[in-house]
């Protein structure tokens, strides 16, 4: 495709992205990581492409990512069987072990190492580390599955002002030293609070809210926290989109200025949601 544009062509691209460069320059943002973007080869090494230029433009991007489908595998591997209750993994003391592995370890570096290739330069971190992320348990019944109760910056800030890209895995633990697994959506979401990040973008695999869930046509493209709480009761918010948008709206609580839930499936989205002004998604404000 690349062969079909003229240079004044890209001259031109990259001249209307220049207020959007301006714009996100020194500015913090979330990238929460997750879904066919992360098991699709190719997808993958265009998220990292787009997160290393915006990192070489001047973005102090964040990537905070989950995995659950690789641990489903390395879990089945091991002959244990994933059980899940509301769609949160039960997590018994071996689970978290296999959990804190994938995360922290194989999934972690693997990004660091993409978004190194690509040029830039990244740090790989868990919610344990620098005690970023402190949890309790969440209930008895889901085992090692943490609630948070405490984020912590620093570790991100000093990384971020060393001009390096912190990957960050979401387990967690307490002050007993016990490992939780936490939601990957949640520890965005109050990590980008907690950051007071520009832009929070959640990678998903569906468009963004629909009207109708099985028309992308009928794509909301922007949305306010009231606007967004009336869907729930009307319906349209339903299903595995609710603890999404719940997570969008906790973000904005804790102060993030806007935030994206996007289609992970489309190539360069993150680039097409920041420069240009498109976007790609619906954009969740406080309205």
């Amino acid at each position: 495709m690349t062969d079909h544009i003229s240079n004044a062509q890209r001259a031109e691209v990259l001249t209307a992205a220049l207020p959007y460069i301006k714009k996100y320059n020194g500015r913090v943002v979330v990238v929460k990581y997750g879904g066919n973007a992360m098991v699709n080869e190719q997808l993958k090494q265009q998220v990292m492409e787009d997160i290393t230029l915006l990192w070489l433009i001047g973005v102090k991007v964040v990537l905070v990512h989950g995995g659950g489908p690789e641990i489903n595998e390395t879990m089945s591997r091991l002959g244990k069987q994933a059980k899940f209750v509301d769609g949160l993994r039960v997590t018994d003391k071996e689970t978290v072990d296999i959990v804190q592995m994938v995360l922290a370890g194989k999934i972690n570096k693997t990004l660091v190492n993409l978004i190194q290739m690509k040029g830039g330069h990244a740090v790989g971190l868990s919610g344990i580390d620098g005690g970023i992320i402190e949890a309790t348990m969440k209930n008895q019944a889901l085992g090692y599955v943490g609630q948070i109760t405490k984020v912590r910056t620093q570790p991100i800030t000093d990384l971020l002002e060393k001009n390096y890209i912190p990957v960050i895995s979401t387990v967690a633990s307490d002050r007993q030293g016990n490992v939780y697994n936490i939601n990957g959506d949640t520890a965005a979401a109050f990590i980008a609070g907690a950051l007071g990040a520009e832009r929070l973008i959640m990678m998903t695999d569906i468009a963004g809210i629909l009207k109708d869930r099985n028309d992308p046509s009928t794509l909301i493209p922007r949305i306010t926290v009231r606007e967004a709480r009336a869907l729930y009761d009307s319906g349209i918010i339903s299903g595995g989109m609710i603890p999404k948008v719940d997570c969008c709206i906790e973000a904005l609580e804790r102060g993030v200025n806007n935030v994206v839930i996007m289609d992970g499936r489309i190539p360069h989205s993150i680039l097409m949601e920041l420069l240009t002004n498109e976007g790609a998604g619906t954009m969740v404000t406080k309205g």
